[in-house]
């Protein structure tokens, strides 16, 4: 007997990390493809890359398309995703919000947006990797303080148990930004995979 076809996620890959690790502890039953996570610093690449990936995806993806990017990553985001019937978005503001179990959970624990979330996808370590972000975090650019003064300070969300490892990515990012670190939230891994079964739940219901 075939396998039931899987939903298809077209990802940021600044949840890679979860993601893989939900897929790999049989969480979750998807196929997923990532996207550079730099592509946020550019709007018309991002929309230009999340277009290619649903129009590659739309005639192949029998068990439909989970788009895990939020409201805030591109202006138009959820009217790119209405164009392909067979795709649905997360209910989400973004990474961190996805983390968080979506639906403004972020607006509701931050409502003034007053600090800088720090999850395991947005580390100096993880960003160098990609080309849109790399000069940032390089630390070379005048004015990076100014850029965060706005804040009141670093929120770090533990999705993946693994700060140890962290640590010095954890104080790379606030030495170079001048954001002392407020508050460690320890999330794991089912804010964003309710986020994710109840889109698959949404696809499912809407194919019937």
């Amino acid at each position: 007997m075939p396998s039931k076809p899987r939903p298809l996620l077209i990802s940021c890959g600044i949840l890679r990390k979860e993601i893989e690790k939900l897929i790999e502890q049989k969480q979750l039953d998807v196929d997923v493809h990532f996207l550079d996570a730099g592509l946020h610093v550019v709007y018309a690449e991002l929309e230009k890359e999340i277009v290619s990936a649903l129009k590659k995806a739309k005639d192949h993806a029998e068990n439909g398309i989970v788009v895990v990017y939020g409201d805030m990553c591109h202006p138009r985001i959820k009217k790119i995703v209405k164009q392909y019937r067979n795709a649905v978005k997360v209910d989400a503001l973004n990474c961190i919000d996805c983390l968080l179990g979506g639906h403004k959970n972020l607006l509701q624990a931050d409502p003034k947006c007053s600090y800088f979330y720090l999850s395991p996808g947005w580390m100096p370590s993880n960003l160098k990797q990609t080309e849109y972000f790399r000069e940032i975090f390089d630390w070379n650019l005048e004015g990076i303080k100014e850029q965060f003064e706005h804040l009141n300070g670093l929120i770090i969300i533990d999705s993946l148990d693994n700060l140890n490892e962290l640590k010095s990515d954890i104080e790379e990012f606030s030495e170079n930004t001048g954001l002392a670190v407020k508050e460690t939230k320890t999330v794991g891994l089912d804010g964003l995979k309710s986020v994710i079964d109840e889109a698959i739940k949404k696809l499912q219901s809407s194919t019937k």
